[in-house]
């Protein structure tokens, strides 16, 4: 038993059934087991390690024989497998299941459904792409706007961050967000941005809740503190009402804010200007699957021109 377990520690603390063998070596009903018998167990083991993995079928296996084995029968055979507690059977699940066995089906569904029926589009996409739409939205997971706005591939070229945001231009102060900016416009030439924010945007309720006095170190506060000007409107406009309608408004005001923004980057302004870009606000509420869409829109004057917010509408 001593030797067995020498032998095999190095092994077995890298492996993901360690727990198993171990828990079945150092049983009180395992102290009975031959040394013939532990050998068995660890070749018979071995074995079903080298097994192909499918579906956790092999670690399933594996459990029920360390379970097996680990009884005062020295072959182990005669005895029914132990029954989980409610614990255990948890446990086991999390041991059995991986998440990546159902992102390589629908990987598969797609490449057969999709890519293969559509492989002249795929290969010109592979080549060049030219979206007419630039996406700004939310990297919380239950906002996908390829799948609420049904984009396809080649159709939106997008950036996501948190509570969809975008800073005020900087010449000398990139992000992400800036940057993703700059090719769309001036490279890929959309014709569009949305912004797209949400309901029960977490980005937003850690802006109206951020104490003024704190001043702790946080990449979240830094962040959300881009809309600090769409809290000071939601505080004047609706600083009576309940702290969840607070949020559900600067969600909506911190669009408009970051539209705005989007205008003090010279070259969104010139191509506005040019007519060739549209600046479009979106606001997705899960809660009831409805969509607002408005659009801001640039008028010439004799003072060179101003924008105003136009096109509103529901989609439910």
């Amino acid at each position: 038993m001593f030797n067995i377990s020498i032998i095999m520690s190095s092994f077995l603390r890298k492996h993901p059934v360690s727990s198993m063998l171990y828990g079945a070596l150092s049983s009180r009903n395992a102290v009975g087991v031959q040394r013939r018998s532990v050998h068995t167990m660890s070749m018979t083991l071995m074995r079903q390690l080298r097994k192909p993995y499918a579906h956790g079928s092999r670690f399933k296996s594996v459990k029920t024989f360390c379970r097996t084995m680990a009884t005062n029968d020295s072959c182990g055979l005669a005895q029914e497998p132990h029954k989980d507690s409610e614990k255990n059977r948890h446990n086991w699940e999390v041991i059995d299941s991986d998440p990546f066995d159902s992102l390589k089906d629908r990987f598969l569904k797609f490449k057969k459904q999709n890519y293969l029926k559509n492989l002249n589009h795929y290969q010109n996409l592979a080549e060049d792409q030219s979206p007419k739409f630039m996406v700004i939205a939310c990297v919380d997971s239950r906002v996908c706007p390829s799948k609420i706005l049904g984009f396809e591939p080649g159709e939106a070229f997008t950036v996501r961050n948190v509570a969809n945001l975008v800073p005020p231009y900087q010449e000398h102060g990139a992000s992400e967000t800036s940057a993703a900016l700059e090719f769309a416009v001036n490279t890929l030439e959309v014709e569009n941005i949305l912004i797209v924010g949400h309901s029960r945007c977490a980005g937003i309720r850690a802006l109206m809740s951020m104490e003024p006095e704190d001043d702790s170190k946080s990449f979240i506060r830094d962040w959300v503190c881009v809309a600090k000007g769409a809290r000071l409107s939601t505080e004047a406009a609706v600083g009576n009402l309940c702290f969840d309608a607070q949020c559900t408004h600067c969600e909506k005001e911190s669009i408009n804010s970051s539209l705005l923004n989007l205008l003090t980057y010279p070259w969104i302004e010139r191509r506005l200007a040019e007519g060739v870009l549209s600046l479009h606000g979106g606001y997705y509420d899960f809660t009831n699957c409805s969509f607002n869409k408005w659009s801001m829109v640039y008028r010439k004057s004799l003072k060179g021109g101003f924008f105003s917010v136009e096109k509103y509408s529901t989609w439910s």
